[in-house]
């Protein structure tokens, strides 16, 4: 089996955007896809990162990976904690997602209901890959996806952590898309800074950016892992 994944910021400097780069064209637009031996890669922000959240072509990415085989989505996405004890550099496994706004679908004249989940299985899978690695994960939490380009403000974020752990602008979509497919998806969240007002401190674009494209070697280990596992599904 053909793995896929979806990554972002933190995936510029990974292997994955080290594969055979194509573009495709699917009814939705034009996908950028990254080809392994065992592996397929969307970087959803493009080959450079310069598309940005409110203007990537989810319809376009999950139809792509449906088109190359793909049946097991793990995406990559960097979040803003709301809560102090989940820190800058922690990764996280959402077991649900919030999103309220700009929901997309496929069935835009049909009467199809869908119930969103994220793969159990898939979720597994991070849990005991973390755990041979010796890495420390927060297994489960809520993803509050919002809309972007800008972050969110300081009573927005009272708001959300009342029902959330993290806050993102692009899991909740590529979710809801995968399961009107029928494409299992789960998610790794990596968690590059306290969302604003959290902490009593600026918070800065910038530093946000520099930390989301940090190399770290533990994520990338452990994504090598998971997609030698999802072969197996």
């Amino acid at each position: 089996m053909v793995a896929g994944l979806i990554g972002g910021t933190s995936l510029l400097n990974s292997r994955y955007m080290k594969g055979k780069g194509r573009y495709m064209e699917n009814k939705h637009g034009e996908v950028l896809v990254m080809n392994g031996e065992d592996w397929v890669y969307i970087p959803r922000h493009g080959r450079d990162g310069s598309i940005p959240p409110h203007r990537i072509n989810h319809k376009a990415n999950l139809l792509a990976l449906e088109n190359e085989g793909v049946s097991h989505v793990l995406g990559v996405c960097s979040v803003g904690s709301l809560r102090e004890d989940i820190k800058s550099g922690s990764l996280v496994v959402p077991d649900d997602y919030i999103s309220l706004w700009n929901i997309p679908t496929y069935f835009s004249r049909d009467a199809v209901h869908i119930t969103p989940v994220m793969d159990e299985d898939i979720r597994k899978l991070l849990l005991d890959k973390a755990g041979e690695l010796g890495l420390e994960i927060v297994y489960g939490g809520t993803y509050f996806q919002t809309t972007g380009p800008r972050l969110e403000t300081r009573a927005e974020i009272r708001l959300l952590r009342d029902y959330a752990e993290v806050v993102g602008m692009t899991m909740a979509s590529e979710a809801t898309l995968a399961c009107e497919l029928g494409i299992r998806y789960a998610a790794l969240c990596t968690v590059d800074n306290y969302a604003h007002g959290i902490l009593d401190e600026k918070l800065d674009y910038g530093e946000v950016m520099e930390n989301a494209s940090t190399d770290r070697e533990g994520l990338y280990e452990l994504l090598d892992l998971v997609v030698e596992g999802l072969k197996c599904f």
